[in-house]
């Protein structure tokens, strides 16, 4: 017994708590209805408790001296139903709220989850991927929208479809349904899903870049440059730009915002500062240039001068602006051409030259190469020092690009072709002396299968400092003296003679005004660097060009394996004939008279013959102008 009375009440005092039944349906949430219990006024003002002890007894503040503080009996009984009825109810929420997690989490997408207005809620990943899936493709028009978008003050749009802008809906369902709230939250409430957004960051990045063109600072990449052997620093400078990474982020964000999506501009610094600039000067581009370095090799010595030194040093930055020192292997090789002749032997390739009209085999043989690329990675370390430079650098075994089994493969057995045109003068005029040069040039050279060959490519300029001399050329159409002269006649056997071969024409111009001494249509011109002849061995066989010369004739002829039986030229009739002007010009040594040559159009076709019949033809149109008749003074 307390002093509140017993601790059970009777049975016919025991509190009810009326409940209403949980019902759960697809449409409606689970409901718990617990009636209410009212407390006696009594039992509401807080006599739940006895208080301190006051004289006469446990009494209340207010109490006359002498009144029992006890509850009542009726009030304890009251009490007792209030303490049962709390406690009941809180266990049927307990008991329902486990049966209300049953339902919230039934299926593997929480209910009341919806992204997009689309509800997912209570669905398996499957059913939820299908059916958003479905509503995104009905709403397509939405999603395949241009997106406008704001960089700055440029503002464009761009094509989710060329950028692979969209809703990635796996993602988004599997990130759906790994959100799990509590189940109060579930039952009492909803959760719109933001999607998973995916974009193609590369397609992305050039879109805006085509938006934003050039706008803010371009970066200022870092360098040092060489002025003859005098280092001339490039500092850096910031730009202010688009980054990938950002810009993707923004746009995923943004997109279903139904607003213009703002792409942040980012201010970029080279990684190497200004200072870093100086330094690098200071400590490695001047004493790399101050003095020479010294090379030992197994063949001898030789020296890097400064100027070489300045021309391979690499001193320039990467896309982030960081400069790494290096000397470039290339660069450096260009500029120690007379240098490394001293130690290095040059392979020499197998050759072919004609001989007893047959072709005869050379052989060739190997040579020795310094090892630049190790010389290059040795010598940086080098050239910071002031004193002790010095390297060793390795000859490494060089063999012929071309050898004796390689020039036996390629079929090279019998002559194709030939073509001789005559010139006046004989060897000892000008004119003559070009022909003669550039045909020794081209004489004995390879043209491998598939190759294409460049008369200006193989003889380079020609000028006084390769053997070449003053002789007529035509300038601005008329003849004036100029250096080479003649070799557009030699240009004219060498196409005659491939031309007769079969082999493919690549590059060539015929003159403007037409010579007797060249076959019409099928010549052609030569002009260093403008006007070239090129052609393409596009047989299964190697070509050799064989030339020679008398003291009035140069005769070009083609070696290989025939291909076509015979190749020849049908002519069409000349039309649009032209007749010359007359044209006086001031005497002196730059005028050089002529008698005039009609001007006409007409065309050639080179004809292929194989088992005697026509394989194919070829047209070859040109239309000559008609050259004045010049006369001086």
């Amino acid at each position: 017994m307390s002093q509140y009375g017993e601790n059970r009440l009777p049975a016919d005092e025991q509190p009810t708590v009326q409940m209403a039944a949980v019902s759960v349906s697809a449409e409606e949430r689970p409901t718990i209805q617990i009636a209410a219990v009212t407390l006696p006024a009594e039992q509401r003002s807080g006599h739940t408790r006895p208080g301190p002890p006051a004289a006469g007894g446990w009494g209340n503040p207010g109490t006359d001296a002498g009144e029992s503080s006890a509850p009542p009996p009726a009030a304890r009984r009251g009490l007792r139903r209030t303490l049962l009825a709390v406690g009941t109810a809180a266990a049927v929420l307990v008991v329902g709220g486990t049966a209300a997690g049953g339902y919230a989490y039934a299926g593997e997408v929480p209910r009341g989850t919806s992204v997009l207005g689309v509800d997912l809620g209570g669905k398996s990943r499957s059913e939820a991927v299908s059916t958003l899936r479905a509503d995104l493709d009905r709403r397509a028009s939405t999603f395949t929208t241009p997106v406008p978008v704001r960089i700055g003050d440029r503002t464009g749009e761009i094509s989710p479809a060329a950028v692979g802008l969209a809703v990635d809906v796996e993602a988004t369902v599997e990130a759906a349904a790994a959100h799990r709230p509590g189940p109060v939250s579930l039952l009492f409430g909803s959760r719109a899903a933001t999607p998973v957004v995916a974009v193609d960051v590369e397609k992305l990045d050039t879109e805006l870049r085509r938006i934003i063109g050039r706008t803010g600072p371009q970066m200022t990449l870092p360098a040092i440059t060489f002025t003859g052997t005098t280092p001339k620093p490039v500092y850096p400078k910031p730009s202010k730009g688009i980054r990938p990474d950002d810009s993707a982020k923004a746009v995923r964000d943004g997109w279903l915002r139904g607003q213009p999506v703002v792409v942040p501009l980012v201010e970029t610094h080279p990684v190497t500062t200004t200072e870093e600039v100086d330094r690098l000067i200071t400590e490695l581009a001047r004493p790399a240039v101050a003095t020479p370095v010294s090379v030992n090799t197994d063949r001898g010595a030789f020296t890097i001068p400064p100027a070489a030194i300045a021309k391979s040093l690499v001193l320039s930055a990467d896309k982030t602006g960081k400069i790494e020192p290096r000397v470039d292997e290339k660069k450096l090789r260009a500029a120690l051409t007379s240098q490394l002749g001293k130690v290095e032997v040059k392979a020499k390739d197998a050759s072919m030259s004609i001989q007893g009209n047959k072709p005869k085999m050379v052989a060739g043989a190997g040579g020795q190469q310094v090892d630049v690329a190790t010389l290059a990675r040795d010598l940086l370390p080098v050239l910071s020092k002031t004193d002790g430079r010095q390297v060793t650098a390795k000859l490494k075994a060089v063999q012929p690009k071309v050898s004796t089994e390689d020039l036996t493969k390629m079929g090279i057995k019998e002559r194709v072709s030939t073509f001789t045109t005559n010139f006046t003068g004989g060897l000892s005029s000008s004119r003559s002396q070009n022909i003669v040069t550039i045909a020794r040039d081209v004489d004995g050279t390879l043209v491998k299968p598939g190759e294409t060959f460049s008369l200006n490519g193989h003889t380079g300029e020609r000028g006084y400092a390769q053997g070449y001399r003053d002789a007529p050329v035509i300038l601005d159409g008329k003849l004036v003296p100029g250096v080479g002269g003649g070799t557009s006649q030699f240009t004219t056997t060498l196409f005659n003679a491939t031309y007769y071969a079969g082999l493919e024409d690549v590059e060539h111009k015929p003159h403007s005004y037409w010579f007797s001494r060249y076959p019409a249509v099928i010549e052609s011109t030569i002009f260093w660097p403008s006007l070239d002849f090129k052609f393409r061995n596009d047989t299964p066989h190697g070509v050799l060009i064989d030339t020679s010369h008398t003291s009035s004739s140069i005769t070009v002829s083609i070696w290989s394996t025939k291909v076509y039986d015979k190749v020849s030229t049908e002519y069409s009739p000349r039309r649009n004939i032209t007749k010359p002007k007359v044209i006086k010009l001031a005497p002196g040594p730059s005028c050089i008279p002529t008698n005039g040559i009609d001007g006409f159009t007409q065309d050639a076709f080179r004809v292929f013959r194989k088992d005697g019949k026509v394989l194919k033809r070829e047209k070859f149109t040109w239309k000559y102008l008609a050259e004045p008749r010049y006369s001086c003074g």
